[in-house]
C-alpha cells in the first residue's frame, strides 16, 4: 500500500511540473497587452514602458519562468497586476466559495447519479430505464449557462411568492454577516503566520465556519444560496456519472458469478449490492474523479451567472485584464488540485480492488 502510494505521488511530479509549464506558455499567449487592458489604450508607450518593467514582463520568457518556478517552490505566487495584492490573499478570499459549490455539485452528482445507473441497469429497458437515459441524454447537451438562467427565472421570480423562492445570486443575503470563528473564540492569531493562513481559509468557508461557531441561521442562508448554482452545475456530471454506473452495472449483471449467486438463492438486494455494484465500483470511482474537471470548468459560467465571488468567476476577470499572476496562480492550483482528486482515487482502487495491492 506504502509502494503504491509513493509510486503514484512520484508520477504526480512530472505531470504538475508540464502543468506550470504550459500555464506559464498559454499566460503569455493571451491576445493583447496587459498595459493596454489595465490603463486603457490611451495609455502612452512611455507609460506602458515603466508598466512592464514594474512587473517583470520585459525580462526573457526562461527568465520570467525561472523567477517564476522559484516564487512557487517557496510558496509565493505573486502580487496581482490588477489588484496590487499578494495573489495569495486572494485564492485564499475565493477558493472556499468554489470548493463549497463544487462539493455539494459532486454530492448532489454522485447522490443522485450512482442509485438511477444501478436502478436503469436492474430494470433494463423499462419505463425507468428508458427514462433515466433520456434525462441524462438532455442534462449532458444542456449548456449550464442556459440551465442557471432557467432555474434563476423559475425558482427566483415565478416562485417567488412561494416557499420554493430561492435566491437568483450571491452568497448570503444582505444583513447577515459572517463571524470568523477564531474571532467568536477569541482566538488571538499572529498576522502573516501559517495558522491565521488556515483559520482564514476555514472561515471563508461559510457552511463550516457556521457549524464550527453554531450560527443556524447564516447556515440556512448559505445553503439557500447554493441550492440553484450547485443543481446547475451538477447537471452534466450526474447525467454521466448515471450513464457509467447503469454502463458498468450492466457488465457485471453479466457474469458468470451473479448466475451462480442467484442461482443459490441468495437475496436479490443482496445480490446487487454486495456482489455486482462492489465489482461496478472501478469504472464509477473513476468518472467520479475526471467530473472534479468538468466542475471546475462549469464553475467560471455557474460563478458569473449567479454572482458568486470564486476562482471562476475570479479566473474570467483576470484573463480578460490579462492579469497573468491571477492567471498561473488560479489555473495552477485548479490543476493541482485535480491531480491530487485524481490521486485519491488511485488510492481508492486498493480499497475497492484488493488485488491491485500485489500489482
Amino acid at each position: 500500500m506504502l509502494q503504491y502510494t509513493i509510486r503514484r505521488l512520484l508520477l504526480s511530479i512530472p505531470v504538475i511540473f508540464g502543468i506550470l509549464v504550459v500555464t506559464f506558455v498559454m499566460a503569455r499567449s493571451i491576445p493583447g497587452e496587459p498595459c493596454k487592458a489595465m490603463l486603457g489604450e490611451k495609455a502612452t508607450a512611455e507609460v506602458c514602458e515603466r508598466f512592464t518593467r514594474e512587473h517583470g514582463l520585459d525580462k526573457p520568457i526562461p527568465v520570467q519562468f525561472g523567477i517564476y518556478m522559484k516564487d512557487i517552490l517557496q510558496g509565493n505566487f505573486g502580487k496581482s497586476i490588477r489588484f496590487s495584492r499578494p495573489v495569495s490573499d486572494i485564492l485564499i478570499e475565493r477558493l472556499p466559495t468554489t470548493i463549497e459549490l463544487g462539493l455539494i455539485a459532486l454530492i448532489i452528482a454522485t447522490v443522485i447519479g450512482v442509485p438511477l445507473g444501478v436502478i436503469s441497469a436492474v430494470r433494463r429497458n423499462s419505463a425507468v430505464d428508458v427514462g433515466t437515459m433520456i434525462g441524462a441524454n438532455i442534462g449532458v447537451s444542456m449548456p449550464v449557462y442556459w440551465l442557471g438562467l432557467m432555474l434563476a427565472y423559475v425558482f427566483a421570480l415565478l416562485l417567488k411568492d412561494t416557499i420554493f423562492w430561492l435566491p437568483p445570486s450571491g452568497r448570503l443575503s444582505a444583513g447577515l454577516a459572517v463571524i470568523p470563528f477564531y474571532e467568536y473564540y477569541g482566538w488571538n492569531l499572529a498576522a502573516g503566520s501559517a495558522s491565521q493562513t488556515v483559520a482564514e481559509f476555514i472561515s471563508n468557508l461559510f457552511i463550516v465556519n457556521s457549524i464550527l461557531i453554531g450560527d443556524w441561521v447564516v447556515l440556512g442562508d448559505v445553503v439557500k444560496h447554493l441550492i440553484l448554482p450547485s443543481m446547475a452545475l451538477a447537471t452534466i456530471p450526474l447525467a454521466i456519472i448515471a450513464r457509467i454506473t447503469r454502463s458498468s452495472m450492466l457488465e457485471v449483471l453479466r457474469q458468470d458469478y451473479i448466475r451462480t449467486a442467484r442461482a443459490k438463492g441468495l437475496v436479490e438486494r443482496f445480490v446487487i449490492l454486495k456482489h455486482a455494484f462492489r465489482n461496478a465500483l472501478l469504472p464509477i470511482a473513476t468518472i467520479i474523479g475526471l467530473q472534479v474537471g468538468t466542475l471546475f470548468a462549469g464553475a467560471v459560467l455557474t460563478e458569473t451567472i449567479f454572482g458568486l465571488a470564486g476562482v471562476g468567476r475570479m479566473l474570467y476577470e483576470a484573463i480578460t485584464a490579462r492579469d497573468f499572476p491571477i492567471v498561473q496562480a488560479f489555473t495552477v492550483v485548479i490543476a493541482v488540485g485535480y491531480v491530487l482528486i485524481n490521486l485519491m482515487v488511485d488510492l481508492t482502487y486498493v480499497f475497492i480492488d484488493p488485488r491491485i495491492r500485489l500489482e
